[in-house]
């Protein structure tokens, strides 16, 4: 959590509507949230905050992907939660996703409910 104790969620993506979208579903709770455009600025983020309670990680993206930003930040941070979010919702996505290290997945387009009653497990409410 951060100094106003409220939880840090960082959202990893690289199409603005869709960081609009989750920003705007995020804003239904008491944190605070933070935007990275791709992979690289999402490792970045992490080592500049390792008390990031959640991160939003999308899986495909320009520069570096999710799949490589995640094994990046678990390196760093095993603990730190992050949750994978992609369009391409294949089986075998989810599990490549948790193989990187996701510790958890939602499939595009993202339901309300979903993202808030999985966020909101992770923040343990």
């Amino acid at each position: 959590m951060d100094s106003n104790n409220k939880p840090l969620i960082l959202i990893v993506e690289d199409v603005e509507s869709n960081y609009l979208y989750l920003n705007a579903v995020l804003a239904k709770l008491d944190v605070k949230v933070e935007w990275a455009k791709n992979g690289i600025e999402a490792v970045d983020f992490a080592k500049a905050n390792p008390n990031t309670d959640v991160i939003l990680m999308d899986l495909q993206m320009p520069e570096m992907n999710g799949y490589e930003a995640t094994r990046e930040i678990k390196k760093m941070y095993p603990d730190m939660t992050i949750i994978a979010q992609t369009a391409f919702a294949m089986s075998e996505d989810r599990a490549k996703a948790l193989e990187a290290g996701c510790d958890d997945y939602l499939a595009k387009p993202i339901r309300s409910k979903d993202l808030l009653d999985t966020v909101n497990k992770y923040l343990g409410k």
